[in-house]
């Protein structure tokens, strides 16, 4: 029998298989620095734009909230601070998840990797501008008067659990996205009327007791009311809200895995 020559190997034959402990960590790293890259690569102020979003924001919600409607609270910029910095993370960060998928066609179809992957990566790639808007929430608190405490260290449990509630509905709506177009814009309505379901510029305080209980099952929402306890008051964020925040996350994401999974197989015929 005749020997195959080496021309003759397909590209089928040359793809090693992809591995969670070896290529796929690179290949995660890869795809993080690529969206991250793509995002800055027209824009000359670059990083900037991670700091001056959230500044504009506060310093618009302050004048409005301080000066046309008088407010006694005096660390009110930090107040509205902590609500616009996981609100802005959320919105931009599902988004781009739920449209990875169909933005990263070519390398879908080509390559052999895991495609829960794309969306995840999607996903951590806006945690370089959510790192920076943390930096500038914490400057701002010790601006107005607050100092380092020991209920800082909830912090990264915290937005921890945004980051994994958030790759679970990423997980969800891009596989969604592959066959109804229409998801992303039913994802952006959802992110406009939940800067009014945020707490941003008003407090846990003025919500009627009825829906309270609603507030603090919405990941975004319980959030806010964990870092304005930490930040402003210097005090434990209440364990029942982290404990449903905690649910709700891994909750999104066990549920966004599982549609994931049973939509993968038919993605390379609707994309």
């Amino acid at each position: 029998m005749p020997k195959s020559s080496p021309a003759t190997v397909t590209v089928e034959q040359t793809r090693a298989p992809i591995t969670w402990r070896g290529d796929l960590p690179f290949l995660l790293e890869s795809l993080i620095l690529k969206d991250f890259r793509i995002r800055y690569r027209n824009m000359s102020l670059g990083l900037l734009w991670s700091l001056l979003n959230p500044l504009v924001m506060m310093g618009v919600l302050t004048f409005v909230f301080t000066r046309v409607f008088p407010n006694p609270n005096k660390q009110f910029p930090v107040f509205v601070l902590c609500g616009l910095v996981p609100y802005s993370f959320f919105t931009v960060a599902w988004l781009s998840g739920t449209t990875s998928i169909v933005d990263n066609a070519s390398l879908v179809k080509r390559i052999p990797i895991p495609r829960e992957i794309v969306p995840i990566a999607a996903v951590l790639s806006n945690c370089v501008h959510l790192l920076i808007q943390i930096v500038l929430l914490l400057v701002c608190v010790l601006a107005f008067g607050g100092t380092v405490n020991i209920q800082w260290f909830w912090l990264p449990l915290l937005w921890l659990l945004e980051i994994v509630f958030v790759c679970g509905l990423a997980l969800l709506t891009s596989s969604i996205n592959v066959y109804v177009r229409d998801t992303r814009y039913v994802v952006e309505s959802i992110n406009t009327v939940l800067f009014w379901l945020v707490p941003i510029f008003y407090g846990f305080e003025m919500i009627p007791r009825r829906f309270v209980e609603f507030y603090q099952f919405n990941p975004v929402a319980a959030l806010v009311l964990c870092l304005r306890h930490i930040l402003l008051h210097a005090a434990a964020p209440p364990m029942a809200t982290i404990g449903k925040l905690a649910a709700v996350a891994f909750a999104t994401l066990a549920i966004g895995a599982f549609v994931f999974r049973k939509g993968k197989d038919a993605f390379y015929e609707h994309i």
